[in-house]
């Protein structure tokens, strides 16, 4: 089971690197494919290592849960918006910048929430 939440543990921090890494690093504000499968991923390995800590002996904060969840959920609504409007040719690089902006508060709470 620890190997199973180290694994996922990884994967988490692979899709938090390709939100920041697209939304800041290489796209400049057109959203890229790793940006919205990176918040994909955020959502459902975020939902998969509570779910692991909760069969486990850790005990879990819900209420940081969930306000993560709802940051989770706000980085993945802009990242699919901004997708969808470049594909439309309506980019708007705010709402990448957005995205990734929520995905570094997203990580703030996670390590200075204790």
């Amino acid at each position: 089971m620890e190997l199973l939440t180290h694994v996922f543990v990884v994967l988490h921090l692979l899709g938090l690197a390709a939100i920041v890494g697209s939304a800041v690093f290489v796209a400049r504000g057109v959203p890229t494919p790793a940006l919205v499968w990176g918040a994909r991923a955020q959502i459902l390995t975020g939902l998969l290592l509570v779910g692991l800590n909760e069969a486990g002996d850790d005990p879990v904060n819900h209420t940081k849960v969930a306000v993560k969840l709802l940051v989770a959920l706000g980085v993945a609504a802009c990242a699919e918006i901004a997708a969808g409007r470049e594909r439309r040719g309506e980019g708007n690089p705010n709402l990448v910048h957005a995205a990734g902006g929520l995905a570094v508060l997203n990580t703030l709470v996670a390590v200075l929430w204790t």
